[in-house]
This record gives structure tokens, sequence and C-alpha cells, in this order.
């Protein structure tokens, strides 16, 4: 079948995708956008978290038909060109990455979460982010980078 999408912004026609494909599959695979990460394929840890018309969604549980018509955008959609979201840049200031692994769904959580709560409590973060597991972190470094991300958003 045949999947058209908009993702990041721009027009995408995808082919030759299969019934059971997922969303997250012909993002890595056949778009060439590793920044979603597979990792439980059930939509428990958050690792694949990307927009779905502005809405998270772990992408390993969307068929990649459903995407049909639907604008997606990943963790790379987030950045303006070469300069990255306030979100991206606290992250890496903060050490909140480590393997990295979980960090693209955190990042994408995260951005969702100060978009729509600009200065969030450290409740709302840990709301936010509960779906998301982080193996390496102990999450205090992803709680440092959000208030930092939000700080930074509201001066910008």
């Amino acid at each position: 079948m045949r999947v058209n999408l908009t993702v990041n912004g721009s027009p995408a026609t995808v082919d030759d995708v299969w019934e059971g494909e997922s969303l997250l599959y012909v993002l890595r695979e056949r778009m060439g956008l590793p920044g979603s990460k597979n990792a439980c394929e059930q939509g428990e840890c958050g690792s694949c978290t990307v927009y779905l018309d502005g809405v998270p969604a772990c992408a390993c549980l969307v068929a990649a038909g459903q995407a049909e018509g639907r604008e997606v955008r990943t963790v790379e959609g987030l950045a303006e060109g070469d300069r990255l979201d306030a979100v991206q840049e606290a992250f890496v200031e903060a050490g909140a990455v480590q393997c990295g692994f979980c960090t693209p769904g955190l990042v994408v959580q995260s951005h969702d979460l100060i978009e729509r709560v600009p200065d969030p409590s450290d409740a709302e973060i840990r709301e936010a982010l509960a779906g998301n597991l982080c193996r390496c972190t102990g999450y205090e470094k992803i709680m440092d980078a959000v208030r930092l991300a939000a700080r930074r958003k509201a001066t910008r």
C-alpha cells in the first residue's frame, strides 16, 4: 500500500508498506529518520514517541496505514534548521543524555509538556514523563533539563 503523510513539515509518500508495518518502522527504515527508537514495541517505554497530528503518540503502536493523510513530527523535526529546540539543548547541557536510547521520546514528551504548561511543577513533569522509561539516568538530570528548557522557552 502507499501511505501519504506529512513528516516534519514536508509531504511524504511511502510505497510498498505492508499491512502490519508500524509508523516507527516507516520513519526509521524507510524514511531515514532514526531519532525515534525501537525498544519495547509495546508502547510501554516511550522511546518512540512522536507527535501525531500534534499529540504525542508511541509510533510503535501506530500502524503505518493509520498515518495516511496525517502529520507526524519527530524529534528531528523539533529543531529549526541547525538550531536545536530549547528542550534538545537543555537535555545536552543538563547531562540528561546517557546511552541516549530513551532521549528522543523524553525530549518529545517534554516539548509537549512545556508547550501546554510553560512553567511546569515537578509533579507535572513527573506525570508528563511517566510513560517514558530510562534505565541509565535516575531521572534527576532529566528533571533538571525540563526545568532548564521551560526557563529558556519563557525568555525566547
